[in-house]
């Protein structure tokens, strides 16, 4: 089994911290608003440090543990896809299920070089599997490989 990119874990970091300053934003607009009433529910400040303290723990840890568990590998007839944290997930798609494949990136991904392949299966339309964290030529290569496999089935 292979593991994903290192780089993965800093593009998690950064979408943890973007989420935790979303976060952030009604949690402070609370604070300044009740700074002065009298018959507050918490103490001031206290929501403030918990978000802070909740947030930069998951930045810190989520992405450590995620990386950790994160493997796949591409065997003869499937591609095998083993993550979680709390819940263990293994997941194997069947390459001869596979109707499409696509090659994507969000800003962040794009400035590490970073890009996941997501399979479209025959199914309902939440059968799409993706799997993350890969360089940008690792993903076109298993992508070609997966075409590859693909086109010799048809024959």
């Amino acid at each position: 089994m292979e593991s994903l990119d290192p780089a993965i874990r800093t593009v998690w970091r950064i979408k943890l911290l973007l989420w935790t300053l979303l976060v952030l934003i009604p949690v402070v607009f609370y604070e300044v608003t009740h700074l002065f009433v009298s018959d507050r529910w918490l103490p001031p400040g206290l929501l403030l440090v918990l978000v802070l303290i909740g947030g930069g723990s998951m930045i810190w840890w989520l992405p450590r543990l995620r990386y950790r568990y994160w493997r796949y590998a591409l065997g003869p007839e499937e591609l095998i896809l083993e993550r979680g944290v709390l819940v263990r997930v293994r997941t194997i798609v069947p390459l001869r299920r596979v109707q499409h494949l696509d090659i994507a990136q969000d800003l962040i991904e794009r400035e590490f070089g970073l890009a996941r392949i997501v399979l479209h299966t025959a199914g309902t339309r939440h059968s799409a599997v993706v799997l993350p964290g890969l360089r940008q030529e690792q993903a076109e290569a298993l992508r070609d490989a997966i075409k590859r496999y693909l086109l010799e089935e048809t024959l």
